[in-house]
């Protein structure tokens, strides 16, 4: 889990350094059915 507000990696759900909420750091799954593809290829270029 990493915190979104100051970037601090931990495995609670709060984090322990600022007290904001953590989110999770990995990666989402990929998928051939793509919705967002063509904005994170905007995004690229």
């Amino acid at each position: 889990m990493k915190c979104s507000a100051c970037g601090k990696y931990t495995l609670k759900g709060t984090c322990g350094v600022c007290g904001k909420s953590t989110v999770m750091a990995l990666p989402p799954r990929y998928s051939p059915i793509d919705r967002f593809q063509k904005y994170r290829l905007k995004e690229r270029l």
